[in-house]
């Protein structure tokens, strides 16, 4: 199936308010075929995130900070097991916002994450790359989500260079970008900039 290809089954860009000023915010979504407590654990467990994700450290808790490897690090500012979970994300000197609900769906579970970036924190990096610059990232993160839940894996694709060097991964961080471009297009963007955006951000994660 598609999503299977790219990552998330469903994405969504939207402009909202948070805290009190103007904020984007890229929604992706997919459904897994595991129960709702797997995927909590998969998705909050230390020793589990670095099967699919980044190695994690901190206190997983409500109220506790954590650290990905190399990468973004924040405060726990809210924990309802089996259901939500939201982050700040800190990465750069920069601020934004993650959330993430879980939600039973037929026989598997929904996982809907939402990341929001104040407007003005991103408006040159927003001109040049558009939704696609964080959603191609979490599209990576949702493939390996699904191949740890579903089949057992434990290294994240992005950690296996031969896969990251493959016309596979080109192609799939190429169709991700498109698909996080028509989702720029349906929330009112126009398709020649959305179109550039994306072949920018493919670019930029296939090393073009």
């Amino acid at each position: 199936m598609l999503h299977r290809a790219i990552g998330a089954e469903v994405r969504e860009f939207v402009e909202r308010a948070h805290e009190g000023k103007p904020a984007r915010v890229v929604v992706a979504s997919r459904l897994y075929r595991t129960d709702a407590e797997d995927l909590w654990d998969a998705l909050t467990n230390a020793e589990r995130i670095p099967r699919w994700f980044l190695p994690v450290e901190g206190e997983l808790r409500l109220g506790g900070r954590y650290q990905l490897k190399d990468n973004a690090g924040g405060s726990i500012t809210r924990c309802d097991p089996p259901t939500a979970f939201d982050v700040t994300w800190e990465f750069g000197g920069g601020m934004s916002w993650v959330n993430v609900r879980l939600a039973r769906e037929g026989e598997g579970t929904r996982l809907t994450l939402e990341h929001i970036v104040h407007a003005a924190d991103i408006d040159a990096h927003w001109t040049q790359f558009g939704p696609g610059a964080a959603g191609v990232g979490w599209d990576l993160g949702f493939l390996g989500l699904g191949r740890h839940v579903e089949n057992g894996d434990s290294v994240p694709p992005e950690a296996n260079p031969d896969w990251m060097a493959s016309e596979e991964a080109r192609g799939f961080m190429r169709a991700s970008a498109e698909a996080w471009a028509a989702a720029h297009v349906a929330a009112g963007e126009a398709p020649e900039v959305a179109r550039g955006m994306a072949e920018r951000t493919a670019a930029f994660y296939t090393g073009g």
